[in-house]
């Protein structure tokens, strides 16, 4: 299963690092591939992973999530 996460704030690949860091650490997530120019991280996981398990996990470490898809 796919989500797609767009995530505000980020600009480096600090940022991005963790970010990554964050959502892999979220039981269940495969795969986390981050894009800084558009913002949009995608999020491979189990069927069992709650969108909003991802929000928080991004939002918790001072990132804004400003759409789920």
């Amino acid at each position: 299963m796919n989500t797609i996460l767009v995530v505000d704030g980020m600009t480096c690949s600090h940022c991005e690092s963790s970010v990554t860091k964050a959502l892999e650490g979220v039981s269940g997530v495969s795969n986390v591939d981050v894009d800084l120019e558009t913002k949009v991280v995608k999020v491979e996981h189990s069927e069992d992973v709650k969108k909003e398990s991802l929000k928080e996990a991004v939002e918790d470490i001072g990132f804004d999530v400003s759409e789920i898809k």
